[in-house]
Order: structure tokens, then sequence, then C-alpha cells
């Protein structure tokens, strides 16, 4: 389960925004919106973001326990 919250906070420190997040890892911001939103991403989406958003500690954010 994703920390949906966190990682909203850490695109905003970033200064983009979830649609330019989901326009840069190649996904519909629609798309984004309801992964978001159900906390589950691919693999690939995954790394893209890690890369783009230059997350740290991805696994406590992408990987947390419930």
């Amino acid at each position: 389960m994703i920390k949906t919250n966190e990682l909203k906070g850490i695109i905003a420190k970033n200064g983009l925004t979830q649609k330019q997040v989901a326009e840069r890892i190649g996904i519909a911001p629609k798309t984004f919106y309801e992964k978001m939103k159900k906390g589950v991403f691919g693999s690939d989406e995954i790394q893209k973001m890690i890369e783009i958003l230059n997350i740290n500690n991805p696994c406590e954010i992408f990987f947390a326990k419930e």
C-alpha cells in the first residue's frame, strides 16, 4: 500500500502537480488519480516516480504496511 499523503507532499515539494507527474511517467492524469486513490502503481511507474521525484526512501512510501 502506498502512503499517498506522503507521495502528494513529495510531489508538491518538487514543485510539480499530480498531472505533471502522470505525464512524465507516461500515463493519463485520470489514471494517475485513480491509482493514487487505490494506492496501487506498477513497478515501472514506481521506478519512474522515484527518479523524477528524487525519492530517497522509496520503501517507506511505496511499500508501506497498512
